[in-house]
């Protein structure tokens, strides 16, 4: 089986190592050993077990390209940058003719789907790689679709916690707001409680001491008016295998729809778990 060339961008960040490590050892990928970094990192080596992974600053992404170009055609990029960097790196991708699977939330969500639509390539973009998390969303989508206004009259309450160093809110959190939006639920991404205190992790929530540094807990909890019917969704992720699972999945998803000759395609995690 002819293995995939893939760049994994975001180290020396634990995402990005961890999808480096699973890369390495497996045999249906070959890592191109650069990385898009953010403008703090001063290392310019990460190192991930025995591979040496070369870090490029924002300002030296000409390079950067220049590298990848030099490791061979049909790269695919792996974005787990920081949010304020996701419509720059989409750029560096859509210029440079690399196909990207983006599990970074935040940026220009608009701009970035145009600008993905308007290249020569395709890419797969989600806020959750998780693939059981993401089957959860997408029943949820077709409740909405198929019983909207079933939650009206219920007050909803969404809380997520992941680790401290995770800046934005919840992109799993707040897609599911738009359904239950649907469902006649009052709610904005606005009223989504957001926790990133490891204290209050550990003592309130109940988190493990060795997850705090690695986790996504998220709890939806509906109650009727009267406060005589509550429904409450949980779905609670410790550690990042699971991302790292869903998005080796949507590289070799991706890779076989450019090689069908789609461009300017913006794909889900749903179009990855379907296969179509």
């Amino acid at each position: 089986m002819e293995t995939i060339k893939v760049m994994v961008n975001g180290a020396p960040g634990n995402v990005a190592r961890t999808v480096i490590r699973r890369i390495i050892q497996d045999p249906r990928f070959a890592l191109v050993p650069y990385s898009l970094t953010g403008p703090e990192i001063n290392e310019k080596i990460c190192n991930v077990d025995d591979v040496a992974v070369q870090l490029f600053l924002p300002e030296a992404r000409s390079q950067a390209l220049a590298a990848v170009r030099a490791a061979g055609p049909e790269v695919i990029c792996i974005d787990f940058t920081h949010p304020a960097a996701v419509n720059e790196n989409a750029e560096f991708y859509c210029e440079g003719g690399l196909p990207f699977v983006m599990g970074t939330t935040g940026g220009d969500r608009e701009r970035l789907m145009a600008r993905v639509a308007a290249s020569n390539i395709s890419a797969v973009i989600a806020p959750n790689m998780a693939k059981q998390i993401v089957g959860f969303q997408a029943m949820m989508a077709y409740a909405a679709e198929t019983f909207p206004g079933l939650f009206a009259g219920y007050s909803l309450d969404i809380r997520e916690s992941h680790q401290q160093g995770k800046a934005d809110t919840s992109g799993t959190a707040k897609a599911m707001v738009g359904y239950f939006n649907r469902l006649g639920c009052t709610f904005t991404e606005a009223d989504i409680v957001k926790e990133r205190d490891p204290q209050r992790q550990k003592t309130v929530w109940g988190i493990p001491e060795a997850h705090l540094a690695g986790h996504a807990w998220h709890t939806y909890t509906l109650v009727s008016d009267d406060e005589t019917v509550k429904f409450s969704f949980t779905h609670n992720v410790n550690g990042r295998e699971v991302y790292v699972k869903g998005t080796l999945d949507a590289v070799v998803y991706l890779h076989c729809r450019m090689r069908d000759g789609i461009r300017g395609r913006v794909f889900s995690m749903i179009d990855v778990l379907k296969g179509d």
